[in-house]
């Protein structure tokens, strides 16, 4: 609980995480949203950078103590990768969204052995969708796929769901519910907000939680 906090209030200081419940955001998949994420934004600030590339590392170390490799989801994913690579002295790959059309045409970027134990590292997990297409990229390539560590996760049930489904352990620094309490012991956001944010988690596509 005390890395999810600290991580949290570094997130919501340096603005990588916004709450912005009375103007919502409107996110690609056309979906009203209370919240923005923008990871990025911790590779700017040395100070959150350094609590947070540790707290990956730590992460590993505990939750994975088998984990030979990293590798990082393209692209948000990989500078964290990286970074947490050169921490633990480990491997450290990415993969790509797609296959490139030229050279060897390759998907995942980084030596990997048949049989290597990965563990995958990705800045955000809201449905889920692609970075399970990273984990079973890696498999099909042969590894054998320990888990992901991501930095932040909004919980919602649909990629609680998917990565059920697709057998895979998700640990999370920091996630939806711990970084709306912060916000609202420290006057971020009105008590009120706790609900209708929580609502929004809950089934992001019934949006009678803008006018609550």
């Amino acid at each position: 609980m005390e890395t999810a906090r600290i991580v949290a209030e570094n997130l919501l200081k340096i603005k990588a995480v916004f709450l912005r419940p009375d103007q919502p955001f409107t996110w690609a998949s056309g979906i009203k949203s209370p919240i923005y994420c923008d990871n990025r934004l911790i590779l700017t600030s040395p100070e959150a950078r350094e609590v947070v590339e540790n707290a990956i590392a730590q992460t590993v170390k505990k939750e994975y103590p088998e984990a030979q490799a990293l590798f990082g989801t393209s692209t948000a994913g990989i500078a964290h990768a990286a970074i947490a690579g050169h921490i633990l002295g480990m491997p450290m790959g990415y993969v790509r969204g797609s296959s490139k059309d030229h050279g060897r045409n390759n998907k995942i970027e980084g030596k990997l052995e048949p049989g290597t134990k990965v563990v995958v590292v990705e800045d955000l997990i809201s449905t889920g969708g692609s970075v399970i297409d990273v984990v079973e990229s890696l498999r099909e390539a042969g590894a054998e796929v320990l888990g992901i560590v991501s930095i932040y996760t909004y919980g919602m049930k649909k990629g609680l769901e998917r990565l059920k489904e697709a057998n895979v352990k998700n640990v999370s620094l920091t996630d939806f519910d711990t970084t709306v309490m912060v916000a609202s012991e420290t006057g971020y956001i009105k008590e009120s907000d706790v609900v209708r944010l929580k609502a929004f988690r809950d089934n992001p596509s019934d949006e009678s939680w803008i006018k609550a």
